[in-house]
């Protein structure tokens, strides 16, 4: 008897719209899910909306208006991704663990620093403005 790896062949789909637009309603749901339950999510919606009104107020250039949407984008996309790896942490343990507590502070500064970058993106391009 060898002792041998066995792989298994999982049989190639082709491309499905089907499939393309099922993943795009679970990313809908979980933007749905995002704004249902996260409190912060309304504060960065408010301060997204006020960085884009600023921007057609005071008339910013393409590469400042590119500039503030990465910075609202970058805040954006680590609030979900802390958000996510907070479910998943109370997910593995709801004990008090100092372990899940650093996962948590880590992934939570990395909001905190999303946000301070992108406060100073706007601050560079709005203050000259004012």
């Amino acid at each position: 008897m060898k002792n041998e790896l066995t792989i298994k062949k999982y049989p190639t789909n082709a491309f499905s719209i089907r499939a393309r637009l099922k993943s795009f309603q679970y990313a809908f749901e979980g933007l749905n899910s995002f704004f249902r339950t996260q409190h912060n999510a309304i504060i960065h919606l408010v301060m997204t909306l006020l960085a884009f009104s600023a921007a057609v107020l005071y008339n910013v250039t393409r590469l400042e208006a590119i500039a503030i949407a990465l910075a609202v984008g970058f805040v954006w996309v680590a609030e979900l991704f802390n958000t996510a790896i907070e479910k998943l942490a109370d997910l593995v343990s709801k004990d008090q663990r100092p372990e899940i507590k650093f996962i948590k502070d880590v992934s939570a500064a990395a909001v905190l620093l999303s946000a301070v970058a992108a406060f100073i993106t706007g601050a560079i391009i709005f203050l000259p403005k004012l």
